[in-house]
């Protein structure tokens, strides 16, 4: 079968590998769509602490069962058999720790995730290995849900878990920056899950500002490139500034500029990590101190938001169909890398060549 394989930071191919084995406590899938990410592209070009070569990679993931180990059903309580449509986690808590004891499976300290120290989804098929099971980590696709969509309900589970920390009111204000697939999902979590108040959209692409704009609508955008973006929070909220501020963006400036357009008693989610040549930003503890500011990290999502994220998509209370721009075949899978990295799309899902109707 054809997978794409890492071997080093700019060594990544596409060959021809042994199709995998079910073992006993496994499960065996046909890949039918795994989608793209940033952290793809930043794993081509730097690899990954915690991804041991060579590794099929790709972590967003939807297919079929194909096999079903002799052991899972009895060991799981599961009725999982051929045939049935899955969604996969890609952040695969321990379930033992400290941290999953309390139920923070999101910050496990023993995390492992697909892709990284399992084979991953850019591939034909793929193992569920017994770690997923484990955890309740492989979920019913709805009848009603592409494989597509399934595929974007990882990226969909890691923004459910910052806005869960964030809590969200009614009428509030909202700041998204960063015009990606994942601020796209943060508008239509923050609208069609918590009824929040205006939501203005920031980057620094007038292209992808527009793209983005046209499918989440909204209710104003604002290029920072051109544009004081704290004095224009600022203006549109007769001066008192947002009451959640996301930053879906690997740029420093952004986390410094959330903490200064950030009203009295606001919420901050510093959702995308900075590059690590680079980690630090200048915070103004005393405007954190005397407006109340609430500055939380968030980074992925436990298999409970995995979930979560297939029922929102199911009943439509968040669509992600619309945000899927671009259909990429397995033997294109570096095209999907390259549009990622330029902006090109909203949402990159790759479909393994072997499995297109």
């Amino acid at each position: 079968m054809k997978a794409l394989r890492y071997y080093a930071p700019e060594d990544v191919r596409l060959e021809d590998v042994p199709e995998p084995v079910c073992g006993p406590d496994e499960i065996k899938i046909r890949v039918r769509n795994c989608s793209t990410c940033g952290t793809d592209v930043k794993i081509l070009h730097n690899g990954h602490q915690n991804l041991t070569p060579p590794r099929t990679i790709g972590h967003e993931i939807a297919g079929d069962i194909v096999e079903v180990g002799a052991e899972v059903n009895p060991t799981y309580g599961t009725d999982w058999e051929p045939g049935d449509r899955v969604q996969v986690i890609a952040a695969v808590p321990c379930g033992e720790c400290y941290e999953c004891a309390k139920g923070w499976m999101a910050v496990c300290q023993n995390q492992t995730s697909m892709g990284y120290q399992y084979d991953g989804g850019f591939a034909e098929y793929m193992i569920v290995p017994r770690q997923v099971l484990k955890v309740d980590g492989l979920n019913r696709i709805p009848d009603n849900v592409g494989y597509d969509e399934a595929s974007a309900a990882e990226p969909f589970a890691c923004a459910i878990n910052a806005q869960d920390l964030l809590g969200i009111e009614p009428g509030d204000t909202v700041v998204v920056f960063g015009a990606g697939p994942i601020g796209c999902m943060h508008i239509r979590i923050a609208r069609g899950v918590h009824n929040c108040g205006p939501v203005y959209l920031v980057d620094v692409n007038d292209a992808r500002l527009k793209m983005s704009a046209e499918a989440v609508h909204p209710d104003g955008v604002i290029n920072a490139a051109d544009t004081d973006v704290v004095a224009r929070v600022l203006e549109l909220t007769a001066g008192r500034g947002a009451d959640v501020v996301i930053t879906a963006t690997a740029a420093n400036i952004t986390q410094e500029q959330a903490i200064a357009m950030a009203a009295r008693n606001g919420r901050i989610s510093f959702f995308g990590g900075l590059p690590k040549t680079n980690p630090t930003i200048t915070c103004d503890s005393n405007v954190v101190h005397y407006r109340q500011l609430h500055i939380h990290g968030a980074n992925g999502s436990a298999p409970e938001h995995n979930k979560r994220a297939l029922h929102y998509i199911s009943t439509g209370q968040v669509p992600v169909k619309d945000l899927i721009t671009r259909h990429i075949a397995l033997d294109e899978v570096l095209d999907a890398f390259r549009i990622v990295q330029n902006g090109e799309a909203i949402k990159v899902t790759v479909e393994p060549s072997a499995v297109l109707v």
